[in-house]
This record gives structure tokens, C-alpha cells and sequence, in this order.
């Protein structure tokens, strides 16, 4: 048994892979965002616009220009991402879940 010890909330516990647990307590379990009806991974903006924007939504260009957004006139919603997609999380990912509901899921990686 080859690993390190660690004591956490009241509880040590033996830990066979440090550095990867490290890289996952700093970034938590990277998630991806599926499009359910297709079951494809949303790797980017150009593919997740198609579908928002089949779903009725538009860019919203008059906001912050950092950021890539996007509203629909029968709501009040609007979905605010980061305009560079590696900085995409899993906050943005569920804020879309829950304004597209039945569209899209986050699983892990």
C-alpha cells in the first residue's frame, strides 16, 4: 500500500494518487454539457448557438464585451458565458440547463 495519508473533516483517510486528487480538489471533476436529443458533446459556441438559437434564442450584442450572451423575447432569461470557451464551467453549463430544460445535461467527464 504506497500513497499518502490525509486528514480531512475529522477523518484520515489514504490517498493513492495525491496529485490527482489535488488537481481535482482545485478544479473539481470537469463536466461536459450533452445535447440530449442528439447526444453530442457541446464543444464549442458555434455548435451551442445553433442550438440555442433553434430553440429561439439571439445573441444579446449590447452587453458586456467580454461576454458572449444570449436572451429570448419570451423571457426575461438571459444566458451570459465567457467569451473564451476554455474558461466554459460547469456554472455556465447548468445555468443553461435550467433555462433550456429538457434540451441539455451535464455529466461528468
Amino acid at each position: 500500500m504506497s500513497g499518502v495519508w490525509v486528514f480531512k473533516n475529522g477523518v484520515f483517510r489514504l490517498v493513492e494518487n495525491p496529485q490527482a486528487e489535488a488537481s481535482e480538489g482545485r478544479h473539481g471533476k470537469r463536466k461536459m454539457l450533452v445535447h440530449l436529443p442528439t447526444g453530442e458533446v457541446v464543444n464549442s459556441y458555434a455548435f451551442l448557438e445553433r442550438i440555442l438559437v433553434g430553440l429561439g434564442w439571439e445573441r444579446y450584442y449590447d452587453g458586456d464585451p467580454d461576454l458572449y450572451q444570449f436572451h429570448k423575447h419570451s423571457s426575461i432569461d438571459l444566458i451570459s458565458l465567457p467569451r473564451d470557451f476554455s474558461k466554459f464551467n460547469s456554472i455556465n453549463m447548468y445555468d443553461i440547463v435550467v433555462k433550456t430544460p429538457n434540451v441539455f445535461h451535464v455529466r461528468d467527464k
